[in-house]
């Protein structure tokens, strides 16, 4: 090397490390900006108006089985039980798709949303039991698959 590239390679190197323990050694100069709380002033859905849209989009004529199982992981995914007339449409979703495994699925996961209210399983059966008579669909319990 050249004494010039030599010196300007020095000078270089110098305030590359230079730079590096200003940027470790220096604080931000700018504050994090609070946390504000942004409110919706949309309008609230009822649970009337909640019932009847997925009450409505379950009883579509055309859903798939993608649609159904997206529908009820959604659903499922909500903090509550869905209600009896919810269920009924979906059930009848997987009748017109000739699909019982997702059937007794649905059944176990509301079984399972209920979690440790044990009065909330059976009270929906006892609701949906005409409709699973009707569809001619087993609960888990019958069918003897909820001991596995």
């Amino acid at each position: 090397m050249t004494k010039k590239r030599l010196v300007m390679f020095r000078a270089a190197v110098r305030l590359s490390v230079s730079g590096v323990r200003s940027l470790t050694r220096s604080r931000p100069q700018y504050a994090a900006p609070l946390a504000a709380r942004c409110y919706s002033h949309g309008k609230q859905e009822t649970d009337e108006e909640f019932d009847a849209r997925w009450v409505s989009y379950f009883s579509k004529p055309d859903i798939d089985a993608w649609e159904l199982r997206k529908g009820m992981n959604t659903l499922i995914g909500y903090d509550l039980v869905p209600e009896p007339k919810i269920l009924e449409a979906a059930l009848r979703a997987c009748r017109r798709l000739n699909d019982l495994g997702s059937a007794i699925r649905i059944l176990e996961a509301v079984k399972d949303k209920a979690g440790p209210h044990k009065e909330i399983y059976p009270y929906l059966i006892q609701e949906l039991r005409p409709t699973l008579n009707e569809l001619g669909i087993s609960t888990p319990e019958e069918l003897g698959i909820d001991k596995a």
